[in-house]
């Protein structure tokens, strides 16, 4: 891979972003390599100055190991014998060069993409179980859990973001072409937009799932209107719009995906019963649920308009990652393998087996009830999460391990003492990726906002002995959920990744000891 002095500021003017440009050298040297971290610069490279962190100091390490060009919003002393490519915007600016470096490799691949509060990871893994069916060992995937570029299990990876930093984004995506992917399936968060990391990025299927207030605060969208704005974009750069009909703000939703995209590419889903207040739309898709119990899902997806039932998607299928609502983002899933070109046969087959680490993983403990651990992580998937619980089981006493991150999400802890006023019978409120705030602080925050007329609280810090408390105080007929972190490996704690075993690997511990005690 190379890419031309020339080349970054034809690309730059093209998109109105070259401020000033200090040539050192001539427009024809080429950059063999590309980066926004001085210690992985080699050779000579192109470097961005980037993130509210950065340090001139950065720009000399790199300019030691061998970069030619570094690309600012300002210029450094620091540059001095450096190509300097002064722009407007430095995140926008990496985008667009990093694309480029990497030959747009979203070109050599069939790109589906979700956005919403709650749903992303689930519907991506369903839909690359569907057409891992249809097309064994093509289908790549970049999910808040993992990132696969390749068939094998090295190429099989645990990600650091939701949607990679731009550079990284396109570095993975022309590795998996190079594996020989054909499809790519990811997550794009409202962060992805706000730090314009798929900045100038095109899918050939963009979903929107959802909207509920989250992701609100000082270090991430100032406010809700920001957030769904950004969350809208993703419907602005597809080529075919999916879109869920019962979502908030279902009409400024359909109003962005209609600004770029024809109404006849545009699919609306819906549950069987639910009743547009529109009547100048067309349901494509309903989803009638069968069954939805603590074994598994079972459910009917019914093509209503004529383009829909073309995708020849419809039929009966069942799930075995429980729990009713799950069966929206399989239907969002099937509509989008449909969309590849994958029907029924192996739609039905794909998607009934799928198991995602760190959503409805549950265990039952002899003695003691049965223990779920769930990524949910704000108000909306909790309340999902607990009333499903809640119906399956028949109105158990229902005690809840929760916590809330730090520095970011701060909407969340509102939200998060709504529902355990609302379905919640006893709270553990604990620690969950503190990061640079006091975690007793977060807890006795949405300790504020329970009613303990209806909710017993109990503050434990320590996660691993709130698990442990939960699941001692459980009866055989209790559901005791652990809640937030799903599967993840660490607590953010002042900046540091710090090593956690799981929830699910606590739990089985604490049955392990509860089951020889």
């Amino acid at each position: 891979m190379a890419l031309s002095l020339r080349a970054c500021i034809l690309l730059l003017k093209e998109h109105h972003l070259l401020k000033s440009a200090a040539i050192q050298t001539t427009e024809d040297v080429d950059m063999t390599g590309i980066a926004y971290d001085s210690r992985k610069v080699s050779g000579p490279t192109l470097f961005f100055c980037k993130g509210d962190k950065f340090r001139p100091i950065y720009l000399s390490m790199a300019k030691d190991n061998g970069a030619k060009t570094y690309v600012a919003e300002k210029p450094y002393v620091e540059g001095n014998g450096l190509n300097a490519l002064i722009v407007r915007n430095i995140t926008k600016a990496m985008a667009i060069l990093s694309a480029a470096f990497f030959d747009y490799p979203q070109d050599d691949l069939f790109v589906i993409a979700y956005t919403g509060t709650k749903g992303k990871t689930t519907a991506s893994y369903f839909t690359e179980a569907i057409l891992n069916e249809a097309r064994p060992r093509h289908i790549a995937l970049f999910s808040t859990i993992d990132t696969v570029v390749g068939p094998e299990p090295n190429q099989r990876f645990k990600s650091n973001l939701t949607t990679p930093e731009s550079l990284d984004l396109f570095r993975d995506m022309r590795e998996a072409v190079e594996n020989g992917m054909t499809h790519l399936v990811m997550e794009v968060s409202s962060q992805a937009y706000l730090r314009n990391r798929v900045f100038g990025l095109t899918y050939d299927v963009g979903f929107f799932l959802n909207i509920t207030p989250d992701h609100i605060g000082p270090n991430e969208h100032p406010t809700f209107a920001n957030y769904l704005h950004n969350k809208l974009q993703l419907l602005v750069n597809a080529r075919k719009v999916v879109i869920n009909a019962e979502t908030e703000h279902f009409d400024q939703v359909y109003a962005a995906a209609t600004t770029t995209t024809y109404p006849e590419s545009i699919y609306l889903f819906a549950s069987a019963g639910f009743k547009p207040k529109r009547d100048d739309i067309d349901i494509d898709f309903r989803f009638d649920s069968q069954e939805a119990d603590v074994a598994e899902s079972r459910f009917t997806l019914v093509p209503v308009t004529e383009k829909a039932a073309a995708l020849n998607i419809g039929g009966h299928y069942s799930l075995a990652l429980i729990g009713d609502f799950n069966e929206n983002n399989a239907t969002a899933a099937i509509i989008g393998a449909g969309l590849a070109g994958v029907d029924a046969s192996a739609a039905v087959p794909g998607i009934a087996k799928v198991k995602i680490p760190g959503r409805m993983e549950h265990v039952q403990i002899a003695g003691h009830g049965t223990v779920y651990v769930d990524y949910a992580h704000n108000y909306a998937s909790m309340k999902a999460l607990l009333s499903f619980l809640k119906r399956s089981y028949k109105d158990p006493r229902m005690l809840v391990v929760v916590g809330s991150p730090g520095d970011k999400g701060v909407s969340r802890r509102p939200g998060f003492a709504k529902v355990l006023t609302e379905l919640g019978t006893e709270a553990y409120l604990t620690t969950d990726d503190p990061g640079y705030e006091d975690p007793a602080n977060i807890v006795n925050e949405i300790d504020s906002k329970i009613d303990h007329s209806k909710v017993k609280v109990h503050k434990v810090l320590d996660r691993k002995e709130a698990i442990t408390e939960a699941i001692k105080a459980s009866g055989p007929q209790d559901v005791v959920v652990v809640a937030g972190k799903g599967a993840d490996p660490y607590q953010k704690i002042r900046g540091v990744n710090t090593p956690w075993p799981t929830d699910m690997a606590v739990v089985k511990e604490v049955a392990k000891s509860l089951q020889e005690g």
